[in-house]
């Protein structure tokens, strides 16, 4: 929060305190039973009065900025159009002869009425707000709603971790969209039974937990949800849709179904592609191999953000850590693969080149014209 708007909050929430304790605006008589007994609030009651109905004031404030342009225009006219229909009918009201409404049930319906149906019309304008073509209106309207940049967080690019990265860096704009039923999925992952998947969940939400922080980008929750479709890939289409927004990705298929839906995709995995590999040939890695490879003799491991890596004669060293020297890297658009041979293997195969070029290099020594002459003046 910016500090001027602070000392605004907070200078107008005292000075709603100030007058409720100098002007007392509660300080009547009120009659109670037959014996007349005059009661009044004290200013210092009116003052904490005061300081309750400043702090609603501000919630209010801070929650009506969150809404969008739609649904304040909906709002409001539902609000004026349900506090004019209540106008109307306590005016059949009041032209009622006392006998048969009572001037004090007057009153009160009136004031009820009143309440009721503006509350009825803000919650109705509110909901419907979002079907109002703001464009059509023109003017301020029209220029403030004529672009919209929505990136909408799918589940694969928020574990995989990068995302972080490169919106810390600038290069993703806009607003960032997270739906709550990726939410619901980061957690359902976050808490399997399973290991591997638990470690990746909760990564996604530390992942998430770091943009959070970030006052640089601007985070949006929205509850928006589509009961009537299952799958998680497929609201996200719709969402996207709905937003005209692009959906941040690194899924391979859900890339091609939305392209096919119409939706933009940005896909992380293609941005690493026209990048150079983080893990280059001959670097040092310590994995942890955890099942047996297609090939014969193959282990399989994953790192963090669940790239596969694959080393070959690591199939006895199943359920163990082992350092690994990378040979090379496969980069494709549905994601990255590294392959890899056990560090000894790798140290006994440079050994044994050594050898081998000595070897080559001493035969190559002894063909020279000097070797033979020293050595036949070695001999004679």
């Amino acid at each position: 929060m910016k500090p001027d708007i602070l000392i605004i909050r907070i200078g107008f929430v005292l000075l709603l305190t100030l007058l409720g304790f100098v002007l007392n605006p509660f300080q009547q008589t009120q009659r109670f039973g037959f014996e007349g007994m005059s009661v009044g609030l004290r200013p210092f009651v009116s003052a904490f009065l005061g300081l309750v109905i400043g702090l609603l004031i501000i919630a209010f404030e801070m929650r009506v900025k969150r809404a969008t342009l739609k649904t304040l225009i909906g709002a409001a006219v539902g609000s004026i159009l349900g506090i004019l229909g209540a106008f109307l009918i306590g005016v059949l009201i009041s032209i009622q002869k006392e006998a048969a409404v009572s001037a004090e049930m007057q009153t009160f319906l009136t004031i009820s009425l009143a309440f009721f149906m503006g509350y009825v019309g803000l919650m109705v304008g509110a909901a419907k707000g979002e079907f109002i073509d703001v464009s059509a209106l023109g003017g301020v309207f029209g220029d403030g709603n004529q672009y919209k940049d929505y990136k909408i967080l799918d589940t694969s690019v928020i574990i995989d971790g990068r995302i972080a990265d490169v919106a810390e860096t600038g290069f993703l704009g806009g607003t960032i969209i997270i739906p709550q039923f990726i939410l619901t999925e980061l957690q359902q992952v976050a808490d399997s039974p399973d290991s591997s998947k638990r470690q990746r969940g909760r990564r996604g939400l530390d992942m998430l937990q770091r943009l959070r922080n970030n006052n640089q980008l601007d985070i949006q929750i929205v509850e928006t949800d589509f009961p009537k479709v299952k799958e998680v890939d497929l609201k996200l289409i719709e969402l996207g849709q709905q937003l005209e927004g692009v959906v941040v990705t690194n899924d391979f298929n859900l890339n091609k179904v939305s392209e096919l839906r119409g939706v933009s995709v940005l896909n992380i995995n293609e941005l690493a592609n026209a990048l150079k590999p983080v893990v280059l040939p001959g670097e040092a890695m310590k994995v942890f191999i955890l099942k047996e490879g297609k090939e014969y003799n193959q282990g399989v491991a994953y790192l963090d953000d669940g790239t596969m890596v694959v080393v070959d004669n690591a199939r006895k060293l199943i359920g163990k850590s082992a350092d690994i020297a990378v040979t090379s890297v496969l980069q494709t658009t549905a994601g990255k693969m590294i392959f890899g041979r056990l560090w000894d293997d790798s140290a006994e195969m440079a050994k044994n080149s050594d050898n081998i070029h000595d070897t080559r290099s001493e035969n190559m020594r002894k063909q020279t014209p000097n070797f033979r002459r020293q050595k036949m003046v070695e001999e004679g």
